[in-house]
């Protein structure tokens, strides 16, 4: 994985109002304008986190990893939505355990003017995904209830999301609150928000390190039901 340039000292002073003006302006001609500001404020300095986070997590002996190709692409997909804004109004960065955007089992971190935050867990799995997730949950409620017990000790708790109203067809004998919760969900992610103020502080990768290793229960957990080699 490629290292760092420049080491991370905090996102550019400018980059949450690079954001603000963005959702104002909307246009390929302010962009390209304003392009620098962006590589300059937002863009490096996140490939400067990203890599500081791995070499943090290598350290912590997480399987956790990215490199500049881990930053989201600000150009929304916009051919099938109602929705015709070119452009992601908040940046992010992913890291996996090889590295590629699409595997599953992430540490996120989200940037924009409204809040902040970082995240960790399984969003968005594909179905025969979901399916072992939940699988692997109803199998031995204990033990999940166990998982769950460490994440709230460090202040975590799964974010609901949009969960299913009932338990989904082959889980309706799941009889443990705990595991039938989890089952119903979407998504198996935990989250924790971060200050303004330490968007812009060298120290937010020990931040974001530390928030992983409290998430790594939950991120181990689902590695194993999905097979993943971490």
């Amino acid at each position: 994985m490629p290292a760092s340039p420049v080491p991370f000292t905090g996102l550019g002073p400018r980059a949450l109002d690079f954001f603000k003006a963005l959702a104002f302006h909307q246009s390929k001609a302010w962009f390209e304008e304003n392009r620098g500001l962006y590589e300059s404020e937002v863009k490096a300095p996140l490939a400067a986190l990203v890599a500081e986070l791995t070499r943090a997590c290598a350290e912590a002996g997480l399987p956790l990893k990215g490199d500049a190709r881990s930053i989201f692409r600000l150009h929304r997909d916009i051919r099938f939505s109602k929705d015709k804004r070119p452009y992601k109004t908040n940046g992010g960065a992913v890291l996996t355990v090889d590295g590629f955007k699409k595997t599953p089992g992430l540490l996120y971190i989200h940037v924009a003017p409204e809040g902040c935050f970082t995240a960790a867990g399984f969003w968005h799995p594909e179905p025969p995904q979901l399916l072992a997730l939940r699988k692997a949950v109803a199998g031995d409620p204990k033990a999940f209830g166990s998982l769950i017990a460490k994440l709230r000790k460090a202040g975590l708790t799964l974010a609901e999301g949009d969960p299913l109203t009932r338990l989904p067809k082959g889980f309706e004998q799941v009889a443990d609150e705990t595991a039938a919760a989890a089952v119903k969900m979407r998504n198996l992610i935990v989250r924790r928000p971060l200050a303004e103020a330490a968007m812009f502080a060298p120290d937010l990768a020990r931040e974001v390190a530390a928030f992983a290793r409290d998430a790594a229960p939950l991120l181990r957990f689902g590695w194993a039901a999905l097979g993943v080699k971490a």
